[in-house]
């Protein structure tokens, strides 16, 4: 559990001082490594597999660094194969499940349904993406297409963010093995980031914060690599944060962009969302602009708002609702 990273957190704290301050979290499983035959159930293929399927994205970490005291698998650093390694395994595993759901549509289309000669087209179009090696993350559909593609579980079809873990002075520009790496995901529907393992086992061994920012600036950073990774994962889960902020406590909420308030509400206690009456929002630039909820309150710049409003990233809440 990763405690994420955010400024307007701290500012709202500083104007409020409430008695505790609650930072909102994204899980990140380590899932142990994956080789040939996995899909096969070699080593812990099988395993690998399942707890990959229970996941909401996948972050999939790539060396791009050349170092012989760091001895590598297949005693060699290529990024493209180890890449490929990974993609076969759960292209099969996918094309494993997509020729069942084939199989059995084929059977029920014989019988003339439009219904099932339709669904039969949508699992034949993903299936020939498959077969041509490509994840179903990149295939075109919509409606009853998205909803085929998401009720079989695809594990190609979770959003992807590759991670290149290079030398500490790539970390900026990247090097030849992110150049022919980027070159290799372009047609991709993913972000690649790059991510010096050595410099944040360096950062994590400081002390102060003062030492960290000193030393991220001495490596031309700005922030450490695992905050650009928790700011990339959430925009590729589309999560956006609330704030709800009062003397006992200031908190921020994780929830989906486009959500609207019951919903938001209902993130803090299902009670709220189901008595959800309204929602009472001021913006953060107003709040940290006026300094209080009181000011921003006196200044008419507090909406009320109903069901249908749509939660915007930054927005400070209070709901009322019936229990």
């Amino acid at each position: 559990m990763i405690t994420v990273p955010d400024e307007r957190l701290d500012t709202l704290s500083g104007l409020v001082k409430p008695q505790k301050v609650q930072a909102t979290t994204i899980e990140i499983v380590d899932i142990a490594g994956l080789i040939k035959g996995a899909s096969q159930g070699e080593g812990l293929g099988n395993q690998f597999l399942a707890n990959i399927r229970e996941v909401d994205a996948i972050i999939h970490v790539v060396r791009c660094f050349d170092n012989d005291n760091v001895v590598h698998v297949e005693n060699s650093v290529d990024p493209v194969r180890d890449k490929e390694i990974i993609d076969t395994e759960l292209l099969l595993k996918d094309l494993e499940t997509v020729e069942k759901r084939h199989d059995r549509y084929k059977k029920a289309a014989k019988g003339g349904n439009k219904e099932d000669v339709k669904r039969l087209e949508i699992i034949t179009e993903i299936k020939d993406l498959i077969d041509a090696g490509k994840p179903a993350r990149v295939a075109e559909l919509e409606g009853e297409g998205l909803e085929i593609l998401q009720e079989m579980q695809l594990l190609t079809a979770k959003p992807i963010l590759y991670v290149c873990n290079v030398d500490e002075g790539s970390v900026i520009d990247g090097n030849e093995h992110t150049k022919v790496f980027r070159e290799l995901v372009k047609d991709e529907k993913a972000e690649v980031i790059y991510i010096s393992a050595a410099i944040e086992a360096d950062i994590v061994e400081l002390d102060s914060l003062e030492e960290r920012l000193e030393f991220l600036a001495e490596m031309g950073l700005k922030e450490p690599g695992v905050n650009v990774l928790i700011s990339a994962t959430y925009k590729l889960l589309n999560l956006i944060t609330y704030f709800t902020a009062g003397e006992k406590e200031v908190r921020a909420w994780t929830i989906r962009e486009g959500w609207k308030a019951p919903q938001a509400a209902g993130v803090i206690h299902t009670d709220f969302e189901k008595g959800f009456i309204r929602a009472e929002v001021i913006k953060y630039d107003d709040f940290v602009g006026l300094g209080s909820e009181s000011a921003v309150k006196e200044a008419g710049k507090m909406g009320v708002e109903g069901k249908e409003y749509v939660v915007t990233d930054g927005d400070v809440m209070h709901f009322r609702f019936n229990t």
